[in-house]
C-alpha cells in the first residue's frame, strides 16, 4: 500500500516593526532553512508584495514582516524554526505560530507536537490548544503568548479533506494526468482570476500549488491515495471570494469528510446534502486571533470492506 502523509506542521512569523525586511534576505538564506525542516525549494513565483517558493513538501511564503511555512511527510519543521529565531531571536517576534495536525501514521514522525513544543519553549514563551477530539481529527496550535492585534484584513482558512472520491479523485491517481488537465479540473483561472500560479506534480502522483495576488495567497496540496488521501488548500482571501473556492473544492473533490479551520474569520460553507458537523470548537487567543475548527462527516452508506496491509 503505497503511503505517504499529508498532515502539514506550519509556522507563522510576525517582526516587530523596524527588523529587517524578510523579502531582502538571500534566496540561499530561505534553501538553508528549508534544508533543516529536510525539504528542499523547486520553484518560486514574485510579486510586489510576496515571494512564494514551491518546496518539495509544501509551501513557503513571504512577505516584508512575515513568512509562513508549511511541511508535510516526515519534515522536521521545528529544526527549521529553531534555525530562524537564532537570526530573529523572540524580542524581535510580535507573533509567532505553530500549528500541527494530527497524523495518520504518527509513529513514523521524527517528532511529536508535544516535543516540538519543548524545543519552542527553549526560545519563547507560549500557550498551546487542541481544537478537535483527540480520538478523531484535530489540531494542535503553539503560540507566543503577548498581545498583539492582527490588520483588520488578516484573517485565514484552512479547508482539510479526507477521502476524496468522484471523477477528479480518479484523475488525481491516474497514469495519464497532466498539471495542465489538474488545473482545468480544478478550475483555477475561474476561482483565482489575476493570481500567479506555480504548481508541480509529483512522481507517481501528488499535487502542489501555490498562488499569489498583491499580498493575498492561497495553496494546495494533494495526497491523492486511495486509502488515505488527503487534501489541503489555504488561503487569505475572505468572505464571498474564499466562499467562492471553497465549495467548488468541496463539490469538485467530494471528501468523505474535511476540517474547517479559521483565524479571524468566519465562513458558511454550501455543505452537500447529508453532510453533518460532529466536532466544533472556538477559542480567542492571546496574540489576538480567534481560532475555530469544525469537523465535518459524511455518514457511511453501506459497509466497506477491510483494507489489507503490506506486511
Amino acid at each position: 500500500m503505497l503511503f505517504f502523509e499529508g498532515s502539514e506542521k506550519k509556522i507563522e512569523v510576525v517582526l516587530q516593526p523596524g527588523q529587517p525586511s524578510l523579502r531582502q534576505l538571500e534566496r540561499e538564506y530561505w534553501q538553508q532553512v528549508v534544508a533543516k525542516a529536510n525539504a528542499t525549494i523547486l520553484s518560486s513565483v514574485h510579486n510586489e508584495e510576496c515571494d512564494a517558493y514551491l518546496l518539495s513538501e509544501s509551501s513557503l511564503f513571504v512577505w516584508e514582516d512575515r513568512f509562513l511555512m508549511l511541511t508535510c511527510g516526515t519534515t522536521t519543521l521545528m529544526d527549521a524554526v529553531v534555525s530562524f529565531l537564532e537570526q530573529f531571536p523572540a524580542d524581535s517576534l510580535a507573533m509567532l505560530s505553530y500549528q500541527r495536525k494530527n497524523e495518520y501514521q504518527s509513529h513514523l514522525q521524527k517528532s511529536s507536537f508535544e516535543q516540538d513544543v519543548t524545543a519552542l519553549q527553549q526560545q519563547i514563551e507560549g500557550v498551546g490548544y487542541q481544537l478537535g477530539y483527540l480520538d478523531g481529527h484535530h489540531n494542535y496550535i503553539y503560540h507566543l503568548d503577548r498581545p498583539y492585534q492582527p490588520r483588520e484584513d488578516d484573517a485565514t482558512l484552512e479547508l482539510l479533506m479526507y477521502h476524496i472520491n468522484g471523477d477528479t479523485a480518479q484523475y488525481l491517481r491516474s497514469d495519464n494526468q497532466t498539471l495542465e488537465g489538474i488545473r482545468q479540473r480544478l478550475n483555477w483561472e475561474a476561482l483565482l482570476p489575476g493570481f500567479l500560479l506555480d504548481d508541480f506534480l509529483f512522481e507517481p502522483f501528488g499535487y502542489s500549488m501555490n498562488a499569489i495576488k498583491g499580498d493575498r495567497y492561497a495553496t494546495m496540496h494533494i495526497t491523492p491515495q486511495e486509502n488515505s488521501s488527503y487534501v489541503s488548500f489555504e488561503t487569505n482571501l475572505e468572505g464571498e471570494a474564499a466562499a467562492l473556492v471553497l465549495n467548488a473544492l468541496l463539490k469538485t473533490l467530494q471528501p468523505d469528510s474535511y476540517d474547517l479551520i479559521s483565524f479571524n474569520q468566519q465562513l458558511q460553507l454550501d455543505h452537500q446534502p447529508g453532510i453533518i458537523c460532529v466536532d466544533q470548537a472556538t477559542q480567542p487567543l492571546s496574540c489576538g486571533y480567534t481560532m475555530r475548527f469544525s469537523h465535518y462527516l459524511k455518514p457511511p452508506s453501506a459497509e466497506r470492506s477491510a483494507d489489507r496491509l503490506s506486511l
